[in-house]
């Protein structure tokens, strides 16, 4: 059993400092509720401030995993660390850190899939790589939000044994219902947990809609979040995954040598 935080903040736009300190509130709280794994949304350390990444991103990241190292250790806690923009030799992304409850690195992952409604494309390199982990050895996958519309990218991970999809997002409060349905359709289609967590509040062009949720393998929804900053809890059973997959043995019945 995995009792998971969804911490669903609001981001103070180009304010690192402020947003360091909204995200150790938040994972301490976690902590303190007795939850096993903590999960934070998409570019928590600056929000969408693109045309400032120069002067804001994490150089190479390091703060941040320092960070989410040092919190993951204190607090015996497994965190997915969401997002944050970094800078790497001139160029900026928008990059996941994963770690464990010792505080051990677990994965990277340099967002594919840009969103041209946002500008990503004009400000940020992507990513070419996967995001599949062990997590209390459990194979997990973590995404980040535009990643969500493109089921190909979550099968990809799920054929290779991922059974728990963490996304991490910024998802806009006018497409707030494509959000939920798209979360659901991604747990059915994987026979796999889902974990979504997107922020509130604003900035200077997006109101946020929050409403992070949890989905079983079979589409419920186990945990479904307002409109309001704070932590959301639920405990998932693992076990369930092995159960729809057996009923529906959809991995082996794949052809995809035809797609």
């Amino acid at each position: 059993m995995w009792k998971i935080a969804l911490c669903q903040i609001d981001i103070e736009f180009g304010e690192p400092e402020a947003n360091f300190k909204r995200v150790r509130r938040a994972l301490a709280e976690a902590a303190e509720r007795g939850a096993t794994i903590a999960v934070l949304p998409e570019m928590w350390n600056t929000g969408y401030a693109l045309t400032e990444l120069g002067s804001l991103a994490d150089s190479h990241g390091e703060r941040t995993k320092r960070f989410l190292s040092e919190i993951a250790a204190e607090h015996s806690l497994n965190i997915i660390g969401g997002s944050v923009s970094i800078k790497d030799e001139g160029k900026f992304a928008n990059v996941m850190y994963a770690f464990d409850a010792h505080g051990d690195f677990l994965s990277s992952y340099k967002k594919v899939h840009l969103f041209q409604l946002m500008d990503e494309h004009l400000f940020l390199e992507a990513g070419n790589d996967t995001n599949l982990f062990l997590l209390d050895d459990k194979k997990a996958a973590g995404f980040i939000c535009y990643d969500l519309r493109f089921p190909e990218w979550f099968r990809a991970h799920t054929a290779r044994g991922a059974e728990v999809l963490f996304i991490a997002a910024e998802w806009p409060s006018e497409r707030i219902q494509d959000w939920e349905k798209l979360a659901i359709a991604r747990a059915i289609e994987n026979q796999a947990f889902v974990v979504a967590v997107n922020r509130v509040g604003k900035d200077p062009k997006n109101e946020f809609g929050g409403h992070s949720l949890v989905v079983s393998p079979r589409g419920e929804i186990l945990l479904q979040a307002d409109e309001s900053e704070g932590n959301f809890y639920t405990t998932i059973d693992l076990s369930e995954i092995k159960k729809v997959r057996g009923r529906i043995p959809v991995f082996e019945d794949r052809r995809p040598e035809l797609y």
